[in-house]
């Protein structure tokens, strides 16, 4: 059996970046970095952590994943919901370009894909929905962004029989930090979890798969990995049923040619 099929692989967890101005060293220019609490997430709930720049976009390098995550970041640019930006709205097109692409290249392979904060939003709007570009102009009581660099905390209740549920139970809580939040779900989606004041805190596929976008930050809470496990655990099936599916076509492939005449 080769190694990376054996009881110790660990699956590949693709995760996208920023691509933005960075310091280290006496270096101070433009990098591909992202915060190092989600690598030491996957890394814990059992996964193999491969960031994916925004730049030279290539959606075939998810055939050589086992789920992908779309990380938080600035605001999705309103145009891709048809909205005129609001004085708040800090976009990056950059990155909505590449995080749409392998968003919709997930979905279309059944990709494991878990899509956090700004990921959650990517999914709504790549799918048809729309965001509401600044919370507080709807629900000024919100305290989702305490303050610059301050996490916040979101309650919220899930519904009976998701994903979301079935990993957290019926309520839990989760850093927040986002002036942002989801508007209209499209038809493919649907909402698994609110906050007590309507705010939408996790969406799942209506389809089959292991879809999940949460509006919080689980990668903030080190102590409290069951969303990652779950993510890694429905990567590592997919691994598995895509093994099976190969090794079933390359026997058959075998059977046929060993049956055709010389």
């Amino acid at each position: 059996m080769a190694s990376n099929d054996s009881e110790t692989y660990r699956p590949r967890i693709a995760l996208t970046s920023y691509f933005q101005e960075a310091s280290w060293g006496v270096w101070n220019t433009t990098a591909a970095i992202l915060p190092g609490t989600y690598v030491q997430a996957v890394v814990a709930a059992g996964g193999t952590p491969i960031l994916l720049p925004p730049v030279g976009t290539d959606e075939s390098v998810l055939d050589l994943v086992d789920g992908l995550i779309v990380v938080g970041g600035p605001d999705v640019d309103p145009s891709l919901y048809g909205a005129t930006p609001h004085p708040k709205t800090k976009a990056q097109p950059l990155r909505d370009s590449h995080d749409t692409v392998l968003t919709r290249a997930a979905l279309h392979r059944g990709l494991p894909l878990f899509a956090i904060c700004r990921g959650a939003q990517i999914l709504n709007v790549a799918l048809s929905g729309s965001l509401i570009q600044h919370i507080p102009d709807v629900n000024p009581d919100a305290n989702y962004q305490p303050a610059p660099g301050v996490y916040g905390e979101a309650a919220f209740s899930t519904t009976p029989g998701s994903l979301i549920q079935g990993l957290l139970g019926d309520s839990a809580t989760a850093p927040c930090y986002h002036h942002q939040a989801i508007d209209a779900v499209p038809a493919s989606l649907r909402c698994t979890a609110r906050s007590h004041d309507g705010t939408v805190q996790a969406l799942e596929s209506t389809d089959v798969g292991w879809v999940l976008g949460v509006q919080f930050h689980p990668e903030q809470n080190p102590d409290d990995l069951r969303l990652f496990r779950g993510f890694v655990e429905a990567a590592a099936g997919y691994r598995a049923d895509r093994t099976v599916t190969s090794n079933a076509t390359n026997s058959n492939a075998t059977t046929m040619k060993a049956m055709s005449p010389a």
